[in-house]
């Protein structure tokens, strides 16, 4: 169901991985093929815009040819919807309507991702402000990632 939120599912073209943080939002992209997820770039949040921060996200989209944005979605590790996974529905589903028609947008579990991205930029031997500057990112890749690798994508 285009510009609207919707059960996972998978139509063709690019995906766009989307982390929503409360200071940057980690964008991700895929291959057209849907294989592999490649981190892409990090927005800074507008204060207090939420409609800014949709738009912005939308143009990236747009600018890539993306049919299907993928936001994560911060269940806690029981899977349960606490306060943060409640605002990521209301965020969500704003995003879905400000998508219109031709993007998909559906959410899929982020649990661990940015714990996952530390840990490989980590091993990178990646730190400081070069960390924080990529972080958000890699975890929208790894994000996006496990939902081109879900039986359900």
């Amino acid at each position: 169901m285009s510009g609207a939120v919707a059960d996972e599912s998978r139509t063709s073209g690019r995906a766009l991985g989307v982390d929503l943080g409360s200071v940057r939002i980690g964008l991700a992209l895929s291959d057209p093929t849907r294989t592999v997820a490649s981190p892409l770039s990090v927005l800074r949040r507008a204060k207090n815009d939420r409609a800014a921060d949709h738009r912005a996200i939308l143009a990236a989209a747009r600018e890539h040819e993306v049919t299907t944005i993928v936001v994560g979605m911060p269940l806690s590790l029981s899977g349960g919807k606490g306060p943060a996974a409640r605002a990521a529905v209301a965020e969500i589903a704003a995003l879905g309507a400000a998508a219109g028609t031709g993007i998909e947008v559906i959410a899929h579990d982020e649990r661990l991702t940015t714990v996952s991205a530390e840990r490989s930029l980590d091993e990178a031997g990646v730190r400081g402000r070069d960390r924080t500057a990529v972080v958000d990112k890699v975890a929208a890749a790894i994000m996006l990632q496990s939902w081109l690798e879900s039986p359900r994508a």
